[in-house]
């Protein structure tokens, strides 16, 4: 099984590591269950940093004079992005 990330192959769970998996894990469940793993990982980490990227934007938003913000995340981080005091953590660190 081959884990990849934009089609940059990431890392390979080869036969033997899948079959030791398997010891606990049904195998016919297995590769559902790896790629569950995966996802809830990555998930995770999106919401965490979806939170606070809220709790730091919410009061910059009102001090940016924005009236009312969006309740979807998306749209929320849509709108943080765009204003003009925004930086991500590679620019924010390039200050330092």
């Amino acid at each position: 099984m081959k884990v990849s990330i934009n089609d940059q192959e990431l890392f390979t769970v080869s036969a033997i590591q899948k079959q030791v998996i398997a010891n606990d894990i049904d195998s016919d469940a297995l590769d559902a269950d790896l790629q569950r793993r995966i996802q809830y990982s990555v998930m995770h980490k999106y919401a965490q940093c979806m939170k606070r990227l809220r709790d730091e934007w919410l009061p910059k938003l009102k001090a940016n004079g924005v009236q009312s913000a969006p309740l979807d995340d998306d749209a929320f981080a849509q709108l943080v992005f765009s204003q003009p005091n925004y930086k991500d953590r590679k620019a924010r660190e390039a200050e330092q």
